[in-house]
Order: C-alpha cells, then sequence, then structure tokens
C-alpha cells in the first residue's frame, strides 16, 4: 500500500489580495491555503475568486496549494467551484467545511472530477453531525482538520481542550483505520506562544499529523515538533534492524526490549517520514 504524504503545517490566507496570497508563499509552510470562505465578507467573494485565480495561475507549486471553498450547498459554493472548474491550473488540496455526512465529500469529488479536478479533499471537522459519522466521512476522504471554533459553537461552549478531547480522539481513529491525514485546528491565541506549544505536545500524544496555523509566526514552532526529521526517524530505523534481525521476535535495544508491536510503529513512522521527505522535504 502506498503511504500518503501527510502536510505538517498548513498556512491559511484570505483571499483578499493577491500580494498577501503570493507574499505568503515566502514562508515555511507544507501547504499554503488560499481561504474563500469565512476569512473572506461575502460583498468580497467575487474578487477573491478572482484572487484565486490569479494565484493559481502565478504559483511556482500549484500542488502544495490548497483552497478552503464555502459550505456545500450554498450559492457560494457553486461560484466557487465554478471558478475551480474554469480556471486551467488546479490546486492539489480542496478543503470542504462544515460537512455534515460522507455523501458530501464524494459529491464534491465528482463535481471536481467532471472539471478534469483530481484534488485531495480534506474535510474539516466542525459539526455534530461529522463526529458523530467521522468513520464514514474518513473513509470518502484524504484527511480531516479539526475546526475547534464552529465545533464549539455547536456545542455552545467555550473552546478547550476538554470540551473538545472526544471529538479530536474520534477523528485520530479514524484518521488511523483509513490511513489518512489528521491535522489539528489553528491556535486563536496568537500572543500566548505557550498555549501553541501545549496543544501541539497534546495532539502529538494523540496521534495528530499537522497542525494549521493562521499567522506565519508560528510555522517555525509547529514545523519543529511535527516534520519529520533524520534525529527522530533514526531510533525508528533502529527498532526496525532490530527485530528483523530477531527474525521479527523480541530484541533488546539500548537495554529495552522491543518486539513486533514497537516495530509496527517504528516502521509507519519511518514511512511516512520518507513520504513526507519525498513530497515535502524541499521546504525544511
Amino acid at each position: 500500500m502506498t503511504v500518503r504524504a501527510i502536510p505538517r503545517s498548513i498556512l491559511f490566507t484570505p483571499a483578499l489580495s493577491l500580494e498577501q496570497v503570493v507574499k505568503a508563499w515566502s514562508y515555511d509552510a507544507d501547504v499554503h491555503l488560499i481561504d474563500l470562505e469565512d476569512a473572506v465578507p461575502p460583498p468580497s467573494k467575487p474578487a477573491g475568486r478572482t484572487v484565486l485565480r490569479a494565484a493559481l495561475e502565478q504559483a511556482p507549486s500549484p500542488a502544495d496549494l490548497a483552497v478552503r471553498v464555502n459550505e456545500l450547498g450554498t450559492i457560494d459554493a457553486v461560484r466557487d467551484l465554478l471558478a475551480l472548474a474554469e480556471c486551467p491550473v488546479k490546486p492539489g488540496y480542496i478543503l470542504l467545511p462544515m460537512v455534515r455526512s460522507a455523501a458530501e465529500v464524494t459529491l464534491l469529488r465528482g463535481i471536481l472530477a467532471s472539471a478534469g479536478a483530481h484534488p485531495e479533499i480534506f474535510v474539516i471537522v466542525e459539526t455534530v453531525e461529522a463526529v458523530l459519522g467521522i468513520d464514514a466521512i474518513a473513509a470518502a476522504a484524504d484527511g480531516l482538520l479539526f475546526g475547534a471554533a464552529d465545533f464549539a459553537a455547536a456545542l455552545g461552549i467555550e473552546i478547550t481542550w476538554a470540551g473538545s478531547l472526544a471529538a479530536r480522539q474520534a477523528m485520530v481513529l479514524a484518521a488511523a483505520r483509513h490511513g489518512i491525514a489528521c491535522i489539528d485546528t489553528p491556535n486563536f491565541r496568537l500572543a500566548e506562544p505557550s498555549v501553541l506549544e501545549e496543544e501541539i505536545s497534546r495532539v502529538r500524544e494523540l496521534g495528530f499529523h499537522g497542525k494549521a496555523t493562521v499567522h506565519p509566526s508560528e510555522l517555525a514552532t509547529i514545523n519543529r515538533a511535527l516534520r519529520p526529521n533524520l534525529a527522530k526517524l533514526r531510533p525508528a530505523r533502529r527498532i526496525t534492524e532490530a527485530v528483523r534481525a530477531a527474525n521479527g521476535g523480541i530484541a533488546v535495544l539500548d537495554g529495552t526490549m522491543v518486539g513486533p508491536p514497537f516495530a509496527r510503529m517504528a516502521r509507519a513512522a519511518t514511512e511516512l517520514g520518507d513520504a513526507w521527505a519525498a513530497r515535502f522535504g524541499r521546504a525544511s
């Protein structure tokens, strides 16, 4: 089975100014996202689509660009998809907000395919229905991205770790089952770097692969913590070799017992790391 290359950092930039979008490409993110949804006020959405087309046509690497369209079922989503269909250059990713069922992902994939576009589709998990139907949605999608603000609003609670833990855990389980990306929500408390570091630490423990951000100043912290590197992968490769040398049984490495479960985890880490390096490693 081919291992997916999963982005570890996604930078959101609103489609308000071509200059702003192009400037964002100078920042070290795995994927640069052009936002047509919440970050663009309704009166500015037609101009935002013009910015999107101009940006796609001059992008040095369209495959590493993402577009967040408006909620499927709205007239703005229809116009977004028409703009994408008519643009000769297609992005590598589409982010679909406010999803409630896997049928929306399937419908979007079919619409895009009819226009000759085959991007990876990432679903923003921000509705109660998405969490309850997460396994079917994960089976249809290429990645999941947590939308903490809208999810908290749906529950009528503050944005807290405790309030979102069940949703995050459901996402990780579904993503692992279907071998797709699991990306955490942007941090909203930009003036408190310690909050970002704590969130990253916690989502790494859960099994998230990456984190989105709305501000380039956070990219260094996200990349340092979540991108694969040789120092992180070297122990995993040693575990794999040690268990292989023990004919798939129990081995002792640096005084610690390691066996098949450790080898499976180490192999998965190295495969993910190699896939990331092949696609995104040029940025690091």
